[in-house]
């Protein structure tokens, strides 16, 4: 299970509603990947989608074994394992 945890990442997720959802979320992925170039991780995946016509997701994949330490400084709304 250790290795397992150690290859496995959880997207961490910021809900944006409304007509200007879409732009808020693609702000918000701007400043994700300064934060995450700020702690040497450039390389991480931070991007958007829009789940439906009012409701658009900003979100960063990071490393299972740090995601209480994002968490608890980035405070996304939610989160999902990455399969």
């Amino acid at each position: 299970m250790q290795k397992e945890e150690e290859n496995s990442f959880v997207r961490l997720i910021w809900d944006f509603r409304g007509p200007d959802g879409l732009k808020t979320a693609e702000h918000h992925a701007i400043h994700l990947r300064e934060f995450f170039e700020k702690e040497g991780l450039k390389e991480l995946k931070v991007d958007c989608s829009t789940p439906s016509e009012l409701n658009s997701t900003a979100f960063a994949e990071v490393p299972m074994e740090r995601m209480i330490e994002f968490r608890d400084a980035l405070k996304p709304n939610r989160g999902e394992y990455v399969e």
